[in-house]
């Protein structure tokens, strides 16, 4: 087996490592990690676990990813894409369960990694993930709008799903907290406005000045609103492994909720890789990256974080800054560590309509509302339908859903597609002195003789054209089936033109096969059919085919 590409790209950049590239990248991993940190707590909290289980996801999930990873650039942790999935593991199944599961995810990304399958992630259509990414962006809403609006809930009233947290707000909306929503606004004005400043806005990100903001308007005016402090313990411990309490029962009911965070991994990171590929000029290292992947999400949730992928933004946000290594994905952990320690209290200080003012943008900017409204415009129906149908499951019921719904609605689709695509024609007859001009580019067919063109792939979805298109006249001897334009036929195919065969025989009717494609006629060859038709009724090629038949 060759290794080559599971190795990580941490080794191969060292190769010619300078202390130049060091400082730049300790200067982009600093920054980047005063991005990380804000986003990483309000990620875990939209995840509904507490704040310090985001910094350790980005901790050790980045630490690990940046070292195994195959990508020069990339920044791993919490992501938007992953908060209601583990939010509905946790709320149901509790930590033990989201623990299962995320191992479970592990393992299948080393597993994908090690088979070689990370290129075959793009055979998931851009439909479905700009489809659930949407909606992944709409259900992060919706679950922020009661800490925005300072919303009071009914004792015992908790909804998991978004459909029940739309009805929760709708009902208790008249709760509305006016301090909450003014903290709330005036953070996400920070936050639209903060990046179109001159100079400060790219180096300072606007999520840091929001936060600070936030605190400053609740603590110096006494305002009532809830903070993070309010609703969660705060420590600045270090993380430590954790001893998983689960069962074989546990890892048999997580295998689902498990494939889900694997497969959304796998899109996300390489995703990220990709994005990172064509802003450095370089090309990363797909199944070692999953590799990493797996290896990441089993050290952060065995030390008390949460799932996590490549993340783009910070990506971009490393990339922009001078990172051109992993070591400045390992330093943003190291960063986060310090921050960890020193700063981490006064994060319970923080309140909460600022984390979903944070939460909104993060939503905005992964929604692809623009891309989406163009599909909508621009793309066939059959792939709007798996746009708006991806969508709506993710919103409604959830992720999992929502992918196979989209798959299988997309394969279907496809089918139908592919069978409309491939025809059966018969050749038209023309007498000799009919005055046509048409019947000038036609050869010369003897009567005796019949020609049927199938063009496009032989399958399935079209056999049934073959017994409903090829018909014999009363005074046919010979058949001709030119397949030029067929690039494969599938064995239900093959069972169509046997039968064909079987029809032809039984009314003496020879069958002459022109111009087959290798595929094809590996398939019949394989099958026993060229044997059974006679290799000699082979042509190369239309002309030598009606030849061959005006002379049986």
């Amino acid at each position: 087996m060759n290794f080559e590409s599971l190795k990580p790209m941490f080794f191969t950049t060292l190769k010619d490592y300078s202390s130049k590239q060091f400082v730049k990248d300790l200067v982009s991993g600093i920054i980047v990690a005063i991005v990380a940190l804000p986003l990483s707590i309000a990620l875990a909290l939209a995840s509904g676990v507490g704040p310090e289980e985001g910094i350790y996801t980005a901790i050790i999930a980045g630490f690990l990813i940046s070292f195994f990873g195959g990508s020069k650039v990339q920044i791993a942790g919490p992501t938007a894409a992953f908060a209601t999935i583990v939010a509905g593991i946790v709320a149901t199944k509790g930590m033990d369960g989201l623990i299962a599961a995320t191992i479970i995810a592990g393992v299948m990304l080393i597993l994908m990694g090690i088979f070689k399958l990370g290129s075959l992630i793009k055979f998931i259509p851009y439909t479905i993930t700009t489809g659930f990414t949407a909606g992944i962006a709409v259900t992060i809403v919706i679950g922020q709008v009661k800490d925005f609006f300072g919303l009071t809930f009914a004792q015992g009233v908790k909804p998991v799903e978004t459909v029940d947290k739309l009805k929760a707000i709708v009902t208790y909306f008249d709760t509305i907290n006016t301090q909450a929503l003014l903290v709330g606004a005036i953070c996400l004005l920070i936050l639209i406005v903060w990046p179109m400043i001159p100079v400060v806005g790219d180096k300072i990100p606007g999520s840091l000045i929001a936060v600070i903001a936030g605190i400053l308007l609740v603590q110096m005016t006494d305002m009532k609103v809830n903070t993070i402090g309010d609703l969660y313990t705060i420590s600045g411990k270090l993380p430590k492994l954790v001893a998983p309490h689960f069962s074989l029962e546990t890892f048999t009911a997580e295998i689902s909720d498990g494939f889900t965070i694997a497969i959304l991994a796998a899109i996300e990171s390489l995703l990220s890789c990709v994005v990172a590929d064509s802003m450095i000029n370089s090309k990363h290292r797909s199944n070692a990256e999953l590799v990493a992947q797996g290896i990441g999400n089993i050290g952060s949730v065995l030390f008390g974080g949460i799932p996590a992928t490549g993340a783009i933004a910070r990506t971009a946000t490393n990339v922009k800054n001078g990172g051109r290594t992993p070591v400045a994905g390992m330093i943003h952990s190291i960063v986060l560590v310090l921050v960890l320690v020193a700063l981490m209290p006064y994060a319970a200080l923080i309140p909460m309509p600022t984390i979903a003012a944070i939460l909104f943008m993060v939503a905005y900017n992964m929604c692809g509302f623009k891309t989406f409204a163009h599909l909508c415009k621009t793309a066939p129906k059959s792939d709007i339908i798996v746009l708006v149908v991806t969508f709506v499951l993710t919103v409604v019921f959830d992720l999992v859903a929502a992918i196979e719904v989209g798959m299988i609605a997309t394969c279907f689709l496809f089918i139908k597609r592919m069978s409309e695509e491939s025809v059966i024609k018969g050749w038209k007859y023309y007498d000799e002195d009919e005055n046509d001009p048409m019947a000038i580019d036609k050869k010369s067919v003897p009567k005796h003789v019949r020609v049927y063109e199938i063009s496009g792939p032989m399958f399935f979805g079209m056999a049934d054209e073959i017994t409903e298109n090829i018909h014999a006249k009363d005074f046919t001897r010979v058949m001709i089936i030119r397949m030029r334009g067929v690039p494969a036929v599938d064995a239900t195919a093959m069972k169509s033109l046997e039968d064909l065969r079987l029809r032809a025989e039984a009314k003496n009717i020879q069958l002459v096969f022109s111009h087959v494609n290798e595929q094809p006629m590996k398939t019949m060859e394989k099958s026993g059919f060229v044997d059974k038709i006679g290799r000699d009724n082979f042509c190369d090629n239309i002309d030598a085919a009606l030849e061959h038949a005006s002379k049986l």
